[in-house]
């Protein structure tokens, strides 16, 4: 393949009367993921969070989603990143602590975790899992110029920054 075809059309402020003036529908292959949890868990992010977490692989330009789940009295890793986060909780109990503030939350519950706070997740339950749906907008600062960055802290309590989607 050239070069020239995988390089794709960037506008810029003089081309804004290209803009169409009605929205076209662009079909993707991918319209559904079937059984996320069955396709495996992202290993990398999955350690690096310190709890298994599955990333949900449909084609949005804007927003991502992961499912991930803690064991019986299981704390996520300690980190932050440069875009949103809502936490759908599908099932369990435990807390956010979200920029030193502690957010308990439960089933049905909805947490917000605001751009570059520093925060984890605890399960608290004894003897169940707990499991959450996060939807966050990082692939559309992916796609504004890699803006989409995290940081987590190491194993001797350092930070370790990198742009998101580098493992």
């Amino acid at each position: 393949m050239s070069q020239t075809a995988e390089v794709k059309k960037k506008y810029e402020s003089a081309d804004f009367d290209k803009t169409p003036p009605r929205p076209r529908v662009v079909m993707p292959e991918r319209l559904a993921h079937p059984h996320v949890e069955d396709a495996g868990r992202n290993e990398g992010y999955s350690q690096e969070r310190k709890h298994p977490v599955f990333f949900v692989d449909l084609p949005s330009h804007a927003i991502s989603m992961t499912i991930g789940w803690l064991e019986p009295g299981q704390s996520s890793n300690k980190h932050r990143h440069t875009y949103e986060t809502i936490l759908y909780v599908l099932e369990g109990e435990g807390y956010s602590d979200i920029q030193g503030r502690r957010i308990p939350w439960k089933q049905g519950d909805a947490v917000y975790i605001p751009v570059w706070a520093w925060h984890n997740h605890v399960n608290t339950h004894p003897t169940a899992r707990a499991r959450y749906l996060a939807c966050e907008n990082a692939p559309m600062l992916q796609n504004m110029g890699g803006v989409a960055l995290r940081e987590e802290v190491g194993e001797k309590g350092q930070s370790l920054l990198r742009p998101d989607g580098e493992g």
